[in-house]
Formats: C-alpha cells, sequence, structure tokens
C-alpha cells in the first residue's frame, strides 16, 4: 500500500502543475490515494447562471476533475468514457464545494465511480457514475519499477 501511494503521489506531482483546468477554476486537491480523490472549488461569481446559483458545468467539472484523479492514481494512463449527473440542489455563491470519488470497481481496461459533490455544510449538490477507460501504459516511471 506504501508503494501505492507513492506512485500516485507521483502521479500527482506530474499532472497537477499541467492542469490549467483545474487551475482557472480554483480547484485544489485536498486527498488523492489509490482509487479515490476529494477536490474542492469555491463557487465565484463568474461561476453563476442566470438563476444566480452555480452553473451545472461548475459543478461537473469539478466533479470531473476528482473523478480523473481517482482513476489516474493507479498510475495508468486512463480517459474518460461515460459520466453522467444528477443535479440534486444548487450550488450558492460564496460557498466551496467538494466533490469525492470513489472507485467502485476495477477489472480489465475498466473502472466504475462514484462520485458525489457536497457544499460546505454536506448537503448532497450532486451525485455522479463514472466509468473510465485504461489507454495503456503509465503515467510516470515509479521507482519501483525501475528495479524490476
Amino acid at each position: 500500500m506504501k508503494n501505492e501511494q507513492h506512485a500516485t503521489d507521483q502521479v500527482v506531482a506530474a499532472l497537477l502543475p499541467r492542469d490549467k483546468c483545474a487551475a482557472a477554476h480554483g480547484i485544489e486537491l485536498v486527498t488523492v490515494r489509490p482509487g479515490y480523490a476529494e477536490a474542492t472549488m469555491q463557487v465565484r461569481e463568474d461561476m453563476l447562471n442566470s438563476y444566480g446559483t452555480c452553473h451545472g458545468g461548475m459543478i461537473l467539472t469539478l466533479a470531473d476533475t476528482a473523478f480523473a484523479y481517482s482513476s489516474l492514481s493507479r498510475n495508468q494512463q486512463t480517459v474518460a468514457q461515460d459520466l453522467s449527473i444528477n443535479f440534486i440542489r444548487p450550488g450558492q455563491a460564496g460557498d466551496t464545494l467538494t466533490a469525492i470519488a470513489e472507485e467502485r470497481t476495477l477489472g480489465g481496461r475498466t473502472g466504475v465511480y462514484d462520485i458525489t459533490v457536497t457544499d460546505s455544510v454536506g448537503k448532497t449538490v450532486a451525485l455522479l457514475r463514472g466509468k473510465s477507460f485504461r489507454i495503456g501504459g503509465e503515467i510516470v516511471t515509479t521507482e519501483e519499477n525501475e528495479h524490476d
């Protein structure tokens, strides 16, 4: 498990500086471990829709970011194959949203992930399910693999 976390940390260190979308929207990774990622985003004024609530696309962007890091956490080149969302309640200006992505199954070249987005008081904002597809190859060469 320790070696898995080390590889996960290397993946995050390699990918996060290149993640322009997360940076542009103020998305921060709180925790990433094999099969799991937690990310947060404060809802800014420029993220509001015409109803004055957080645009659904912004909620999806936060959730997709957590989904991406959870599916990439095992150091395998992986892409999203499917992601569906159910909006439960709106996000509000100034609120901090949290997305937690958890791996449910991983087999062959696919994985299934559940993502929950909550507001700053823990109320559910959205529920998502994502399917990942491994396209082959590692993201980073880990020290463990160099000695194999």
